[in-house]
């Protein structure tokens, strides 16, 4: 189907099913989840903040993170042509400029919601838009690089959404202990990145698309994925002790190691075990995530 020939107004509406299919659902978990392991972190009452952190998840999820997916299957309708014909622009479900509207409309929407929850959650949904469409749209179009692409959604995804769950709670700059396990995340968020690249590697190649795997080669890449995992993770693990936060770091430093038992296989085949070490690695790499941010969060709250 050609897309780049469709007509401005689209005859045919798409049907809610396929909107919501655009909207990929399964992805929401990761910004959402960061989101929450922001709350926690703040240290905040939960039971006094509960409408904002509700709200703040809802940014999170269903409006930015559903943006950029449409954003992104929008830009990359050709390359989905290859992988994954059946997604809904591709298919033909969702018919004309229908994913570029919905884009748009939801971009604006996102924004206007996120101002209505305070100065600095605004800031970190607009960056967050901004960063979706300078992922897959023209000129930047940062998914053609392994470094940016990669960077640009861990930034996204772990660190941004991190520092909103704090903001939108606090209504203040988070701490810096907070803006310090946010920025570690993320930095290791690059590494889940590139695996997740693994799945699309002849499209990729084909459309001059330049992911690490492409670049490096699979085992290559999926080395280098392992190491900028681990090494955030390690730093995290420094900085809970350094805090007097023993227990937690026990339980990232268990977390780690059983991550890196889990990578000798994703090894021995990246290509074949990618799908099984992000049900499981990956699963390990997010749970940590939440025990450094109780561990801050009953730091900062028992300083309140």
């Amino acid at each position: 189907m050609n897309q780049t020939a469709a007509p401005l107004v689209p005859s045919k509406l798409p049907a809610p099913k396929a909107v919501l299919e655009l909207f990929k659902p399964i992805t929401w978990f990761a910004p959402m989840w960061a989101f929450m392991c922001g709350v926690v972190s703040s240290g905040a009452p939960f039971s006094e903040k509960w409408p904002l952190a509700l709200a703040g998840a809802i940014l999170a999820g269903p409006m930015i993170c559903a943006t950029s997916q449409a954003v992104n299957d929008w830009f990359d309708r050709h390359v989905d042509a290859i992988n994954e014909p059946n997604r809904p622009i591709p298919s033909g479900r969702i018919p004309g400029r229908w994913g570029l509207w919905i884009a748009m409309v939801w971009t604006v929407v996102s924004l206007l919601f996120a101002a209505t929850l305070g100065p600095w959650v605004f800031v970190a949904a607009a960056l967050g838009i901004v960063l979706a469409w300078a992922y897959s749209a023209p000129p930047f179009r940062l998914k053609q690089s392994g470094w940016w692409g990669p960077a640009s959604v861990g930034f996204s995804y772990e660190g941004l959404t991190w520092f909103t769950g704090a903001a939108v709670v606090t209504q203040t700059l988070p701490d810096i202990k907070i803006l310090l396990l946010a920025g570690l995340y993320a930095a290791g968020a690059h590494g889940i990145m590139t695996l997740n690249d693994f799945k699309a590697v002849e499209g990729d190649r084909q459309l001059g698309l330049r992911s690490l795997p492409v670049v490096m080669g699979v085992d290559a890449a999926a080395r280098f994925a392992c190491l900028v995992m681990a090494v955030p993770q390690a730093a995290v693990i420094g900085l809970l002790v350094y805090w007097g936060l023993w227990p937690y770091a026990a339980g990232v430093l268990i977390a780690l190691l059983a991550q890196f038992a889990l990578m000798r296989r994703l090894l021995s085949d990246p290509l074949k075990h990618t799908p099984w070490y992000n049900a499981t690695g990956t699963s390990l790499y997010v749970l940590g995530m939440l025990v450094s941010a109780i561990g801050v969060g009953s730091l900062l709250g028992g300083n309140a």
